[in-house]
């Protein structure tokens, strides 16, 4: 079992030390954990407060490797959170500061809001939102490259008042996934819609993960996106039964920034 998205009290929507993390996925017999802290430098809800201490963190994540390497190897990782404009520039800045073995690219806003916050969905339909989530995705990853693998790339559903129909906005999914593949990229199943119960929706969908295996996308990643320990290898197994309907049989890990395909 591999764990490639979790969080520690490094990330401030987080209740666990680092320890008690890669701790959690030695009791469960992983054999890699992932620690993916959040930078979201320009976060548009003032509640949350993603900004990082690099030093700190970063030497965690070292010691984290080093004490632990007769248990489970700890993958030095990083969330981002990508916008347009200036963001990009942060992004890159922290992407090449440290030798990480895995980059996360992730969109918890657009256009200049959260997309959590219903301000985002005023003015417009939901259909024309979902335009505009996903046309705002493809912008940014057709500038930024300096990632490994898509977040949650269907972020929007979790608390979207409703979700359109795919063909209103598979066109422009399509593109996405079409550039994940020409650039070497990835995406990852997020098991966190699991824990959450979102009336059976998985992220990504399995429309979306379809698309992007049809589309010759081999590189896909498997986390739990915990916040505390508890939930570390959170339905893993379901997760690797779902990519396994699309044909695939392995997953992606990473070491220095490059894909490994693992069987399942």
């Amino acid at each position: 079992m591999y764990d490639y998205h979790t969080h520690s009290l490094f990330s401030s929507d987080a209740k666990s030390p680092l320890e008690a993390i890669v701790e959690k996925g030695v009791e469960l017999g992983l054999k890699e954990i992932a620690i993916t802290d959040h930078y979201d430098p320009d976060f548009r809800n003032p509640v949350y407060n993603y900004s990082l201490d690099f030093d700190v963190y970063q030497h965690a994540l070292q010691d984290a490797e080093r004490r632990y390497k007769s248990s489970i190897n700890v993958v030095k990782g990083l969330e981002l959170g990508l916008q347009h404009g200036s963001t990009i520039k942060k992004c890159s800045k922290a992407a090449a500061g440290f030798p990480y073995d895995f980059i996360l690219g992730a969109f918890h806003c657009a256009e200049g809001f959260d997309v959590y916050e219903s301000a985002y969905y005023k003015g417009r339909s939901i259909e024309e939102t979902y335009r505009a989530y996903y046309t705002y995705i493809l912008q940014t990853l057709s500038v930024y490259k300096d990632y490994d693998v898509v977040a949650h790339i269907n972020y929007i559903d979790r608390n979207s008042p409703c979700i359109p129909a795919f063909n209103t906005y598979a066109d422009i999914v399509a593109k996405i996934m079409s550039l994940l593949v020409s650039d070497g990229k990835g995406i990852e199943i997020n098991t966190a819609s699991i824990r959450h119960g979102m009336d059976g929706l998985c992220t990504p969908t399995m429309d979306i993960l379809e698309m992007y295996v049809k589309s010759g996308g081999e590189i896909v990643t498997i986390g739990s996106d915990a916040h505390c320990a508890e939930h570390v290898g959170y339905a893993y197994d379901q997760a690797a039964e779902m990519l396994m309907q699309t044909g695939l049989r392995h997953i992606a890990t990473f070491k220095d920034r490059k894909p490994r395909l693992v069987r399942l």
